[in-house]
């Protein structure tokens, strides 16, 4: 059986119940399904707060007036419900770990062999956790059905939302880090310094890049467009890039402007050269209209030249 019917037979296989009927609601039957619950393997160990205020519900069911009774057995069914779920979604999330877990090393081991491959079947698991997230929002969904006693399960399902999304940030983050070390192993050398800010994340190629007033490349500049070519084409192709040379303020600014677009054209070659599409690259010259340190000095003026790559 394939990589893909193995783990489509694991989300079949996995202990999903199906939506309880309304007459399974006595004392009896709610007690049933609570026991059902602590005895299954996949479930008893999830969701215990969930159980134990199941139990204390049904306990005051049992020792409800006649006037009370039926309020009782309304939370108590509330209970047993919210138990149910909440042992369900902790299983979904147990799952989405492991699911993450097996992406990060499958991620690793294409930087080692066959990227390529690798990589499909790290999408094959992206779309299978994509499946099992989508499950949990359908539980948190049926959760909201219950009025006044389905807050707390609001409550609850919202902190693991928050666990779920900082765990699928760190996810992310840890994709771009091995996407980065694939793309120097291939390349042969280091990326250049980059940085996140408010247009994405920017990439630069100091004045060093490149030989003085000129718009060739250095060899060492090469490698690393090179290793940035690689990155871009990590997340197939869907993010823009765009690439901006600039100046200092020394000498004629239609001269600085003309170079910094040079420089930036060279760049973008590079990464086309490299097997970015160029229909992904825009390119600009802007002088010395956005320094990035005071022209005053030597180093400001170092600093100010450069070509930065911007993905977003």
């Amino acid at each position: 059986m394939s990589a893909r019917g193995v783990l489509f037979s694991l989300l079949l296989a996995a202990p999903w119940a199906a939506p309880v009927p309304a007459q399974e609601t006595s004392a009896p039957t709610l007690q049933q399904r609570l026991d059902r619950l602590e005895a299954d393997p996949e479930l008893a160990t999830r969701g215990a707060y969930e159980r134990l205020q199941a139990r204390q519900a049904l306990e005051a069911l049992d020792a409800a007036s006649s006037r009370n009774r039926e309020a009782a057995r309304y939370v108590a069914e509330r209970r047993v419900s919210i138990a149910e779920l909440a042992a369900r979604n902790q299983t979904l999330q147990d799952e989405l770990v492991e699911l993450d877990a097996r992406r990060s090393a499958l991620l690793v081991e294409a930087s080692r062999r066959d990227a390529e491959q690798a990589r499909a079947e790290a999408e094959r698991l992206r779309i299978q956790a994509q499946i099992q997230a989508e499950e949990a929002a359908r539980l948190r969904q049926q959760t909201e059905a219950g009025e006044a006693a389905m807050a707390d399960v609001e409550n609850a399902l919202q902190g693991v939302a928050g666990v779920e999304a900082a765990r699928l940030e760190a996810a992310r983050k840890r994709e771009a880090e091995l996407a980065r070390q694939e793309a120097e192993l291939m390349a042969g050398g280091s990326l250049p310094p980059s940085r996140h800010d408010r247009r994405g994340e920017v990439f630069t190629l100091s004045g060093e890049a490149f030989a003085t007033g000129r718009a060739a490349l250095t060899p060492a500049a090469e490698v690393s467009a090179r290793a940035l070519a690689t990155y871009l084409q990590a997340d197939g192709g869907r993010a823009r890039v765009r690439v901006e040379g600039h100046t200092d303020n020394q000498g004629d600014p239609s001269a600085n402007e003309a170079l910094s677009l040079r420089r930036a054209q060279v760049v973008a070659d590079a990464l086309v050269a490299g097997g970015v599409d160029p229909a992904r690259l825009q390119v600009q010259g802007l002088g010395d209209a956005q320094p990035v340190a005071d022209n005053a000095s030597a180093d400001g003026q170092a600093r100010n030249r450069r070509v930065e790559v911007i993905v977003k």
